[in-house]
């Protein structure tokens, strides 16, 4: 399997230890997964996030095809196009964007005409639900979470577009799915990393209704612990067997 939700850097309002490519590796190796799609985390809070891809490319390079970049791309910033051809080159897979820090609204027709952009270069839109829980947020860390009416709006954005939404909870996941035609429901891929385990079973009770094909493998590395997405698949009822997730590198196929 493929974690679509690690990251590398520093995280301004807390220590995080050793956010370092070459400990992922090891992180990797240790959880029994096969590669990431990597973000840096630190660019999420930049106010042009070139820089940090620049960091995030240079960071990676020695680690292909192992660790995967998916760079921050701001479709409100001046010349958002070369970095997306840049992020092809580079080979990412997806690229991530943060409306929630960027003031960008669910019908922001530049994020709209972003993630077409993104679906014909066959590159899917990575957004992120949250970082933190909000009793656990500094003060200073202003954004609120991702709403459902961003992410339905995305999906309904047009046919080529693919949506991966990280660190989502179960009342989030069913409000958007719920909300979309079964065409639209099929462009949006949902990580594990925030869905809880027992004794709430969530995560089963998500694949019973909606189906484990709408989902993936993250883990929000280093801000959540690796082995819960791991564990709380060895905790799924004896009667579900070992559903099959969604393969994050065929979201086009």
């Amino acid at each position: 399997m493929i974690d679509v939700n690690a990251l590398i850097g520093g995280y301004p309002f807390r220590y995080v230890p050793h956010p370092d490519p070459d400990v992922l590796v090891h992180v990797l190796e240790r959880e029994r997964l096969s590669g990431a799609w990597v973000g840096h985390l630190p660019s999420a809070f930049y106010r042009d996030p070139s820089a940090g891809n620049a960091q995030l490319y240079t960071a990676l390079a020695s680690y292909a095809p192992t660790l995967r970049p998916v760079p921050t791309i701001r479709p409100d910033w001046p010349q958002w196009e070369g970095a997306l051809e840049a992020a092809q080159r580079a080979g990412a897979p997806a690229v991530r964007v943060y409306p929630m820090h960027w003031g960008m609204g669910p019908h922001d027709e530049r994020l709209l005409g972003f993630a077409r952009a993104c679906g014909d270069a066959r590159m899917a839109l990575q957004l992120t639900v949250r970082f933190e829980d909000l009793r656990q947020r500094h003060p200073l860390d202003s954004a609120g979470d991702l709403t459902a009416a961003a992410v339905r709006a995305l999906a309904r954005a047009g046919e080529q577009v693919r949506v991966v939404v990280t660190a989502a909870g179960r009342e989030m996941i069913e409000e958007v799915h719920w909300g979309l035609t079964p065409i639209e429901q099929r462009r949006v891929v949902w990580d594990i990393s925030w869905i809880w385990g027992p004794p709430e079973d969530h995560l089963a009770k998500l694949f019973r209704t909606i189906g484990p094909e709408r989902f993936v493998y993250g883990t929000h590395w280093p801000l959540r612990l690796t082995q819960t997405p791991r564990a709380n698949l060895a905790l799924l009822p004896n009667d579900m067997g070992s559903p099959v997730l969604a393969d994050p590198e065929r979201l086009f196929a």
